[in-house]
């Protein structure tokens, strides 16, 4: 015990001292600095975002200095409240500047505060910054002495777009608080939205004293849209009646969706339970503040403080908005020391002292540089790195809540370069991918993903549209009246399409034909004015047949189509093949039997130049050789040659010429078979540019024959197949213009009649027509695939047209039918190389055989025509040593061929086999006779030569 005692002397006056010197230096540090005034106009009256700014300021503050204890400059703080009123704060901001001469202003709380203030600061040249007006109207004032440290309401929409397209959400619908703070966000959200192709049929703008009735007729009517998914952005204070009034009435059930922005996602912690139970299943979407052990620090802190200064205000939490008042503070204080603390003050000012004359405001000395060090701070604060780019904070990662019960769950992040994703690691490219999100509840059923549309709940039927004419092709879409009920049945081919796509669709759908006709049941209009009534809202679709075209698609959305899609020709057509005579020379052009005869000629004469001396088959007069090899070439055609070839180069030759003419001779008779069966029905005339053409009435045919260079004059309209068979017969159309489903459906009634031919326009086919961006034609599209690729396609056709029985007319016929030389120059070059290389062959052994003959050097007299006469003399006669001329046979009398010098030659030899089984049988084509005594005599012969053969 004494012990302690003695302790206690000793340890309280150390203390004692150590306390009176730190209050001494802290004097003394105090002494050595200047204050620099700094004026916050907040909303201290009501809400709690001015009263935690204030607390926020004021920790900041303390947490500042006590860490840059060496800085010189201080701040000092003027707060005045706003009462949430633009007056008031515009008032309490000039007089800051004119009585209080203050350096910056921080605040005001809302945007329609900040607006006109924001012009004082440009002004006077005082900083302006704010820590709760996220509106990017503000920042298109473009005043570079405003800050707006707050993240701008305009980069948390492409967030959002990615949210709508992670769940294949082709409309939504936006609603938001009637005033500068809504609307300033609208714009770009538009446009982020249609960049994305998402339709937005419909803006709610909901006035910021709207009662709550005014809200239930607000969304009563969006109860009658067939948009089921919204966007939200709106105060705290509108938003929680809106959500509870929207709870009451039944739009937080099943099939909805509904999407905050971070208006209202910046205060789920500070909202009512009743409230946030009402909102069950919203999605909220608000900048991503990383938790750190600073962080949570000042959580506690700012928590402890807060219940002192306001103590009934328990359930009170810390949000984004008091972190970035927090940050902010710093910012100013780094950035007033970065100026320095002398020559802070304001030029002097010739106004009164009446805070509302603004007309001869001062302007602050140091406010060009105190702007320019706020533009160049730089550090890491409670929310992140901070980091202001032409007055705004940048753009950072947005974090995905979903409100389950009374609490809130993140579900995912949103950030610039990876998109979507459930973590902030490991995903390195941009995503708008759902299955990157957390399990998400939705409203009224946890386990349901709204598609994002639904039919109408107030039982209102589709209205559709009908396009219907009592001319033409009727099968297509008719409406038939009932005189004694006086209503209306329709029916058609499209309108069976129609339903058996509807029968497919997953849910039922309401609706009713309504023909667009005039009172006395005439069609009201074209087929442009009907899209043009959907473009209006007048139909909610239109069925029929209504021909895609890009025009049209500019302000209506199509299905696919159901119908074979081009405008063609249809022309008579004449049998030829009874009328001509000289059908069998169609096959071939003029070209190809002139090359082809040629070529004969030149084969005939190759084969004779390498036979000539070495085959008897061609010797002999001139006529006889001539008509020789000219019989030769053309005996190939049914390969009946009697000729044989001895030569090897002459087999060459004729091998390749076989080849050649063999695909020739096939060619030419498939293209005869062609000519004389399949295609017997031409066309009557190759062009119908100086004719006249027919079309339908009312058909957008009419615009392309105007485009192709028709006159008026030549244009003439039919109402009905059976018109236009007729205008055919009497002559007054060459050929007629339509749809290729209408002319398939002619050509099934008339099909022996016409062919469709050349050319044919491109166009979309048949389609249904829906409002631009309507959810239905995705699913109804689906359906007609299944419709047009299924047996129930067939049934609906047999139904309503004749089968077609032609074979061809269906087809495109082409004006040019004949084979021409480009298909077969390869195979007669082929053969024009092989007999020229034979010849140079032959020509050069023939040469070298007899140089002795045609060189100078034996004879120099010898003139060179003398020698070219010795050459020819020479091939013209027998080449005894070949071994054709060695094979036995008997030659008596004289040899054609022979010069008039030499001495008829004389042999006998006995009969070979071979020679006698040439004499009865024919190497080509003849059948060998059969008797006993030429049977017997081959024999015999073979015997012989057995035997001879046996003795040597």
């Amino acid at each position: 015990m004494n012990m302690k005692n003695q302790l206690t002397k000793f340890v309280y006056p150390v203390v004692m001292i150590s306390w009176s010197l730190s209050l001494l230096l802290v004097m003394a540090q105090r002494n050595d600095t200047v204050s620099v005034k700094v004026g916050a106009v907040l909303d201290l009256s009501a809400g709690t975002v001015g009263k935690m700014g204030l607390s926020c300021i004021n920790i900041s503050l303390s947490d500042f200095y006590l860490s840059h204890s060496h800085y010189k400059t201080r701040l000092q703080f003027t707060f005045k409240d706003s009462k949430r009123d633009v007056v008031t704060a515009a008032a309490q901001v000039v007089g800051l500047i004119k009585n209080e001469q203050v350096q910056a202003i921080m605040g005001p709380t809302t945007t329609m505060e900040a607006n006109f203030v924001i012009s004082l600061g440009e002004k006077t040249h005082v900083p302006i910054i704010s820590f709760s007006a996220t509106s990017p109207s503000l920042t298109s004032l473009q005043s570079p002495y405003y800050f707006q440290i707050a993240q701008d309401d305009s980069a948390q929409v492409r967030a959002i777009c990615a949210i709508v397209q992670a769940f294949g959400w082709k409309e939504v619908v936006p609603i938001y608080v009637d005033n500068s703070y809504g609307e300033g966000v609208i714009p770009y959200l538009t446009n982020v939205l249609q960049q994305a192709y998402i339709r937005i049929p419909y803006l709610s703008p909901i006035s910021l004293s709207a009662t709550d009735d005014a809200i239930s007729k607000e969304l009563y009517h969006l109860m009658t849209m067939q948009t089921r998914v919204f966007i939200v952005h709106m105060s705290p204070l509108l938003g929680s009646r809106f959500f509870t009034i929207a709870s009451q009435i039944g739009m937080m059930g099943q099939g909805y969706v509904w999407i905050v922005t971070n208006g209202m996602a910046n205060f789920f912690s500070t909202l009512n339970s009743s409230v946030m139970e009402s909102m069950e299943g919203v999605l909220g979407v608000r900048p991503y503040i990383p938790r750190t052990k600073k962080l949570d620090d000042f959580k506690v802190r700012w928590k402890k403080k807060f219940l002192q200064e306001y103590p009934t205000l328990v359930d009170s939490k810390l949000d984004a908005f008091g972190i970035w008042a927090y940050d902010a503070t710093t910012a100013l204080a780094m950035a007033v020391e970065k100026v320095g603390a002398k020559s802070f003050g304001f030029g002097i000012s010739k106004g009164s002292s009446n805070n509302v004359d603004l007309e001869k405001l001062s302007i602050a000395k140091k406010g060009e540089k105190l702007r320019e060090a706020l533009s160049t701070t730089r550090f890491r604060g409670l929310s992140g790195e901070f980091n202001v780019v032409g007055g705004q904070l940048q753009a950072s990662t947005f974090e995905i809540v979903n409100v389950i019960g009374d609490v809130e769950r993140k579900v995912g992040f949103w950030s610039p370069q990876r998109g979507l994703a459930r973590t902030l690691e490991g995903q390195s490219i941009y995503s708008t991918s759902k299955n990157n999100l957390g399990t998400i509840i939705w409203p009224g059923d946890p386990y349901y993903i709204p598609r994002g549309w639904e039919i109408p709940t107030n039982g209102k039927k589709l209205r559709i549209g009908v396009a219907f004419k009592d001319y033409g092709y009727t099968e297509f879409v008719k409406v038939v009246r009932n005189p004694n009920t006086n209503s209306t049945e329709v029916i058609g081919f499209c309108i069976d399409i129609f339903k058996a796509a509807l029968e497919l669709l997953p849910y039922a759908l309401s609706y009713e034909f309504i023909p667009f006709a005039n009172p006395d049941g005439e069609m009201a209009g074209t087929y442009d004015d009907l899209v043009h009534q959907v473009n209006i809202g007048k139909f909610d679709a239109a069925v029929g047949d209504i021909t895609i075209t890009s025009n049209r698609s500019n302000y209506v959305d199509f299905t696919l189509p159901y119908t074979e899609s081009g405008v063609t020709m249809v022309v008579p057509l004449k049998d030829n093949r009874k009328r001509n005579a000289w059908t069998f020379l169609k096959p071939l052009t003029l070209d190809l039997w002139v090359t082809t005869a040629c070529l004969f000629v030149f084969i005939g004469f190759v084969v004779w130049v390498l036979e000539h001396k070495i085959n008897n088959k061609f010797r002999g007069p001139a006529a006889h050789q001539i008509g020789t090899s000219l019989w030769f070439s053309f005996s190939m055609i049914v390969f009946a040659d009697r000729e044989k070839v001895v030569s090897n180069l002459g087999r060459f030759v004729v091998i390749i010429w076989a080849f050649v003419f063999l695909i020739l001779v096939q060619s030419y008779t498939a293209s005869l078979t062609s000519l004389l069966t399949i295609e017997q029905l031409r066309p009557t005339i190759p062009d119908v540019h100086r004719m006249n053409v027919g079309f339908l009435k009312g058909s957008f045919v009419y615009e392309i024959l105007k485009n192709l260079g028709f006159q008026d004059q030549q244009l003439k309209v039919y109402y009905s197949p059976e018109e236009c068979n007729d205008l055919f017969t009497n002559g007054s159309i060459a050929a007629a213009f339509d749809e290729v489903p209408y002319v398939k459906h002619f050509l099934g009634t008339y099909c022996s009649k016409y062919a469709m031919v050349e050319p044919t326009f491109k166009t979309g086919g048949f389609g249904f027509v829906f409002p631009k961006g309507s959810p239905l034609v995705a699913d109804i599209s689906r359906a007609i695939l299944n419709v047009t690729q299924g047996n129930k396609m067939k049934t609906i056709e047999n139904a309503w047209f004749k089968e077609s029985i032609c074979n061809s007319s269906s087809a495109e016929i082409s004006s040019k039918n004949s084979l021409g030389l480009e298909s077969f120059w390869g195979l007669f070059l082929l053969a024009g190389i092989a007999s020229l290389l034979a010849l140079l062959i032959f020509a050069a052994t023939f040469l070298y055989q007899h140089k002795d003959i045609w060189s100078s050097g034996n004879n120099p007299t010898t003139s060179i025509w003398k020698r070219i006469g010795n050459l020819i003399s020479i091939f013209n006669q027998r080449d005894l040593e070949r071994h054709a001329f060695k094979e036995t046979e008997i030659s008596i009398g004289p040899h054609y061929g022979l010069g008039a010098t030499e001495t008829p030659q004389v042999e006998i030899n006995p009969p070979t086999a071979s020679t006698q089984i040439e004499a009865n049988f024919s190497f080509y084509g003849d059948q060998p006779k059969k008797c006993p005594t030429l049977t017997m005599a081959m024999l015999m012969t073979m015997a012989m030569l057995f035997n001879a053969n046996t003795k040597k």
